[in-house]
């Protein structure tokens, strides 16, 4: 089992900093229908319904996401919270990218939960992990994207440097279809329940829809 710490200086910049921990094991496939169908039919009507009722922004755990971002000096309107990135184009009628199991789901919590949430092909990354904010010019390949500026963006990382962001992840432990043990991370700036609330309906989701097994939940 992965060990994750969070970093000193993040907590006292947001003290209210926590992550909730998935480690599992998974046979990744492309794609789960009924899934899809339970995202669609109802998650995206009650996503575009919190939107009318409270304005993108202000939505709970996207509203303080955003103010923990300012707090680590960053500007969350040009660094959006993962979070905020799949509800604003479910607001805008887009829908989302359908990649394999174990992302979409990733994605459903996130989308559900208003937290960033991430996961990681644990055979590329350390036993040791920390969650901490970027350093200055710090920078890494993004999935489908250039280098990415990660200074100033809550960051996870390894030995080997920066894995992955509340905002956007690495191609370092992205998921594939080889990938065979995953580590899922939801990321908390909340001083509320809601993390407590999003480990026990993400636990049932990885392993319905993702088929995880042997899953193992903590927070940190």
């Amino acid at each position: 089992m992965k060990h994750l710490q969070i970093d000193q200086n993040m907590k006292a910049l947001w003290p209210a900093t926590r992550v909730g921990c998935f480690q599992y094991q998974v046979q990744v496939e492309k794609k789960n229908e009924e899934m899809w169908t339970y995202l669609k039919k109802d998650i995206f009507k009650r996503t575009k319904d919190a939107i009318f009722d409270y304005g993108i922004n202000e939505l709970p755990n996207i509203k303080e996401s955003r103010q923990a971002y300012k707090a680590f000096g960053k500007d969350p309107s040009r660094y959006r919270v993962s979070s905020e990135a799949l509800i604003r184009r479910i607001g805008q009628g887009k829908g989302l990218y359908e990649v394999n199991t174990v992302v979409d789901v990733n994605n459903l919590i996130s989308i559900q939960s208003g937290f960033s949430a991430g996961s990681y092909d644990a055979s590329k990354i350390g036993e040791e992990l920390i969650f901490r904010v970027g350093r200055e010019y710090e920078t890494y390949k993004g999935i489908g994207k250039d280098e990415i500026k990660i200074d100033g963006l809550p960051v996870l990382a390894d030995d080997e440097g920066a894995i992955g962001s509340s905002t956007s992840d690495s191609e370092r432990a992205m998921i594939t279809g080889d990938t065979t043990e995953v580590l899922t991370l939801i990321y908390s700036f909340s001083e509320n329940q809601d993390l407590e609330r999003a480990m026990e309906y993400g636990s049932a989701y990885l392993e319905k829809y993702a088929g995880a097994k042997n899953l193992q939940c903590w927070i940190v």
